[in-house]
């Protein structure tokens, strides 16, 4: 089959909307028809060269849509399915699933930055070349072809606009602050970026029954839409000590968990800077891998846990149902997210947007 597809042919250019070749399902494979795909600030890092994936590569991994068709030995999903795609499909009993760290699957991690699927093929190719996918997923387009363990079912109730944040930002913020850094009731919570992850954290921590909600943004407007999703005290990113702040609001001790959400050097800083001693420092966001991040030893000193997370602790199967239970109970907030929808063939002005700073999440819509 041929569908459109956004592929990405150089670094440092635009995508490029192409009728690209899907392959016959192999074992395993789910085929989804995406009925929404966010852009997420990884899809535009591979696009300028600072996340290196190969080329020519099929971007997205923040999609939701509707199970099409299946591949012999699927027996989870069926066609007709609501799914949200997983971009961390694992196994469930390799070495570090067996230690409780998905994240790690061996079986994921050996394909995922080749731009493969689990068996180390592809199934998409545009004009006999080759098409990379993009974190197992590859949603900016009409269809993607997921493992298995990838095609999540949710609610049919569920839009898909709201769905797809789910599957990447929402996952990893909400995630943080319920498995890997749990919060408890009346903590100090510190959020330093206002995005979809900073957010999804803020209203996790609102949900969990924190005490303060700190949110640290230079955007006003972005202060606001956390005040919205429940944090309760904002702090102008821009401040010469912010930290100073933070323990200000904390009896002088700071913050009993502190999440970065913001993918900046200053916001890591801030984070641990601003903890308390015997806090957990959560780092969220990323900088380039070859990126030295320097950190003041002193701000490491009271026993301070520091913890990096890609995915909140992701457990798809059974965290993605829930969240979805959430929103459509009126307790989780999605729909204040979605700055902007776009048609497929608009896909390069939600990432100009992104680069200005002007969206929170832009969702491309497909019908």
């Amino acid at each position: 089959m041929r569908f459109r597809a956004a592929v990405l042919h150089e670094i440092g250019k635009p995508l490029v909307i192409e009728r690209v070749q899907c392959a016959p399902l192999h074992p395993g494979d789910v085929l989804v028809r995406v009925r929404a795909s966010g852009l997420c600030h990884t899809d535009l890092e591979v696009m300028h060269g600072t996340v290196q994936r190969p080329v020519p590569t099929v971007l997205g991994h923040e999609g939701a849509g509707v199970v099409e068709a299946v591949g012999t030995g699927v027996t989870r999903v069926k066609r007709g399915e609501h799914v949200i795609c997983s971009w961390n499909p694992s196994c469930g009993h390799c070495f570090y699933c067996d230690q409780d760290l998905p994240i790690l699957c061996e079986a994921v991690s050996r394909h995922y930055a080749k731009g493969w699927l689990l068996d180390g093929t592809s199934r998409l190719a545009l004009d006999g070349t080759t098409l990379h996918h993009f974190s197992m997923v590859s949603s900016h387009a009409e269809y993607c072809v997921v493992p298995e363990a990838g095609a999540v079912p949710v609610p049919t109730a569920i839009p898909f606009d709201r769905a797809c944040l789910i599957g990447c930002a929402v996952m990893t913020g909400f995630g943080a602050a319920t498995h890997i850094a749990p919060v408890t009731a009346g903590a100090n919570v510190l959020v330093v970026g206002c995005g979809p992850v900073g957010l999804s954290v803020i209203q996790a921590a609102a949900i969990h029954h924190a005490g303060r909600i700190i949110a640290v943004d230079p955007d006003a407007s972005r202060r606001e839409v956390a005040r919205a999703f429940g944090a309760t005290e904002l702090i102008d990113g821009h401040s010469e000590d912010a930290a100073g702040e933070v323990r200000a609001m904390t009896r002088g001790r700071g913050a009993d968990v502190s999440f970065e959400a913001a993918g900046q050097e200053t916001a890591m800083q801030l984070a641990l800077e601003a903890a308390r001693p015997g806090a957990h420092v959560v780092l969220l966001g990323k900088v380039p891998v070859d990126h030295e991040v320097a950190f003041r030893f002193g701000a490491l000193m009271g026993e301070k846990r520091l913890i990096r997370s890609s995915y909140g602790g992701a457990r798809p199967w059974v965290d993605f149902p829930m969240l979805a239970r959430l929103y459509l109970d009126g307790t989780l907030k999605l729909d204040e997210m979605i700055t902007q929808r776009l048609p497929l063939d608009a896909i390069n002005q939600g990432f100009d947007a992104m680069r200005r700073g002007a969206t929170i999440r832009s969702v491309v819509v497909l019908e």
